[in-house]
């Protein structure tokens, strides 16, 4: 084989797993509040604590990737994630749980923006480079979209330890592999130090924000504790704002969001993250409460979407990426994402066929999904510097697990104040559709601004 194939699938394996465990946890969510006899709105602190801890320290990931190597940061990201893997599975409490579950989002933070910069670096030429983009991110597409499946089947068969304990040898070999075949790191001995400072208020600020999201429906009976929280994400966010502004050498460089085309990413990936994560926890309730599915099988009934994802990744996209840009490539996969959410809409209205609901999971995580973050993933480092590669991809990521982190109970707000009859666990399904309008009119907008600019040049010249 290819050293660089090898180098690329390692890259995507590493991926992969940090992906499938957003997904892998929804199916499981029964067995876990049983064990610890807890409530719903507890048991989701397991996914959120996840992607914001993922998402918050994606960005110190990146810059330490570009700073003190990306096979160093991938070998350190795997083996955080493999250790708190295995220390989320042999939990015996809920507390011990949520703090393993928060910490295999840091490993994953340091995995995803080296793995990416690791096959950016690797692949030099556009149509290569975009190729491989293409297969990494559509590796995680099938992780987000394998999760459920994996998840209902483990946890119905074996346990809910082992959707945790599952990533242990996987990452084991992951490991090995990546230690003998990536290539050594080739970094400037003046390379500035990170400003993790400014990451770690990052992170406090977009935990305290979701908390305040979070409880907003609660807020006659716990006023003080949400206003302070959102004043509290204010003066951390803006605290974050004014570092970066000030500073020599920022975590960030505001100047790259002088790109048009990382702002839309960043934006689009924001509608990404909350839609996929309404739709993982609405299609759990869909199958499961409303169609009186055991996990099992609701995990089995999700198996061809896995596949499907598998398939359109390495015989479609290839095709599709050849005849149409990212921002386009993104409106192929945005459409596909509404057309799914309109489905299981219909579904609701008329009684929850099953036939309709798996084919609006169809178009969604078995083809949706794959276009999407590959289309978005390869848009938000356009028109970057080779060497910005680590913190553009970080912070498309970023995006899409704020989104994630947010989107859930955003929508659990906007159901209550706006009840519909077009609702799955009084979640309504128009909210998810309203993410992925958002979405389309973002990259419609910036294809319209494109033409334009274009234009204004011919007629210049």
């Amino acid at each position: 084989m290819d050293k660089r194939n090898l180098i690329l699938i390692v890259a995507s394996v590493g991926t992969f797993v940090e992906a499938l465990d957003i997904a892998i946890i929804n199916l499981t969510i029964p067995s876990i509040q049983k064990q610890f006899t807890i409530g719903a709105e507890t048991v989701q602190w397991l996914q959120t604590l996840y992607v914001l801890f993922f998402g918050g320290f994606l960005i110190i990931g990146g810059k330490l990737s570009d700073q003190i190597g990306r096979k160093k940061m991938f070998l350190l990201g795997s083996l955080i994630f493999m250790l708190t893997s295995l220390g989320a599975g042999l939990a015996t409490t809920f507390e011990s749980l949520a703090v393993f579950r928060a910490l295999q989002g840091l490993g994953a933070a340091f995995i995803m923006p080296s793995a990416m910069s690791i096959v950016t670096h690797t692949f030099q030429k556009d149509q290569e480079r975009n190729r491989a983009i293409g297969i990494f991110s559509s590796f995680a597409a099938i992780g987000s979209g394998s999760g459920l499946s994996l998840g209902g089947i483990i946890s119905t068969y074996l346990s809910w330890h082992w959707v945790f304990l599952i990533n242990v040898p996987i990452l084991l070999v992951t490991l090995i592999v990546a230690y003998q075949y990536l290539p050594k790191d080739e970094i400037s001995e003046k390379s500035p130090k990170t400003d993790i400072t400014s990451g770690i208020l990052l992170v406090l600020g977009l935990l305290s924000l979701t908390y305040g999201t979070h409880e907003l429906i609660h807020i006659k009976e716990q006023t003080f504790m949400v206003v302070a929280s959102f004043i509290l994400a204010v003066l951390l966010l803006t605290s974050v704002f004014y570092r970066l502004k000030s500073m020599s050498k920022p975590l960030i460089d505001l100047q790259l969001f002088q790109h048009r085309s990382l702002v839309i990413s960043s934006f689009a990936f924001v509608a990404l993250g909350a839609f996929f994560i309404g739709f993982l926890f609405l299609i759990s309730l869909m199958l499961q409460k409303d169609m009186g599915q055991s996990a099992a099988s609701a995990g089995l009934l999700l198996v061809p979407f896995s596949i499907m994802s598998a398939l359109v990744a390495k015989f479609v996209l290839p095709h599709i990426s050849k005849r149409l840009n990212s921002a386009q490539m993104g409106i192929f996969g945005w459409i596909f994402m509404l057309s799914g959410a309109v489905s299981l809409l219909i579904s609701v209205y008329i009684g929850h066929p099953l036939t309709l609901v798996l084919i609006g999971s169809a178009c969604i995580s078995g083809i949706g999904m794959t276009f999407c973050f590959t289309a978005l993933s390869v848009l938000g480092i356009r028109d970057a510097k080779a060497s910005d590669y680590g913190v553009a991809s970080s912070l498309g990521s970023t995006s899409y697990f704020l989104g994630a982190g947010i989107g859930l109970s955003f929508m659990t707000l906007m159901s209550q104040i706006f009840p519909s009859e077009f609702a799955v666990g009084n979640l309504s399904l128009i909210i998810l559709i309203g993410y992925a309008v958002f979405a389309l009119a973002m990259l419609l907008w910036f294809i319209i601004k494109n033409l334009k600019s274009k234009q204004a040049e011919i007629i210049v010249s």
